[in-house]
């Protein structure tokens, strides 16, 4: 959450004339409700479900950039599912960039909490292993939208900044 998929993914599909979908939009989609909403009135358990039904059968094999939700690759067995459907890329920023970027966010349901950036640094080191098992990870602390973008489609690896 807030590394730029959205974004990144959408000018990066544009850019490689491909077809974007965001998870979280197409399932907001089928849901008729915002993700937000979906935790409230369904719970995680629920959305989880409905991201996995995505990857399995929502979009194209082919000629598509898709934006995944953060949490999706934690699911049991999604990550290899993800590798199985073609290249994963990773947005990776550190939490206090994280922060300030979706701190005046209130769709985010995951930090409605007393302490957000506990909550995001709690998330990250529980998904980083996940996260960095990607076949392209990208550091977008520093990069512009265009330079992620620009990174995205050389698939080239940046190097992470402990």
């Amino acid at each position: 959450m807030g590394s730029g998929k959205s974004a990144v993914g959408e000018l990066a599909a544009e850019r490689m004339q491909m077809e974007f979908l965001d998870s979280d939009r197409s399932i907001e989609k089928i849901a008729g409700k915002k993700i937000s909403e979906i935790f409230k009135t369904d719970g995680e358990l629920h959305f989880r479900e409905m991201e996995r039904s995505f990857i399995k059968s929502g979009h194209p094999a082919h000629g598509c950039l898709v934006s995944c939700g953060g949490g999706l690759a934690s699911i049991e067995g999604m990550a290899d599912q993800l590798k199985s459907k073609g290249l994963v890329i990773c947005l990776w920023a550190n939490p206090e960039t994280i922060y300030q970027r979706i701190k005046d966010d209130q769709n985010r349901p995951l930090l409605r909490v007393k302490n957000p950036l506990a909550e995001i640094q709690k998330l990250i080191e529980v998904r980083k292993e996940i996260y960095l098992n990607a076949d392209l990870v990208i550091q977008t602390d520093k990069l512009t939208l265009s330079q992620t973008v620009d990174t995205v489609i050389s698939g080239q690896n940046s190097i992470l900044e402990d």
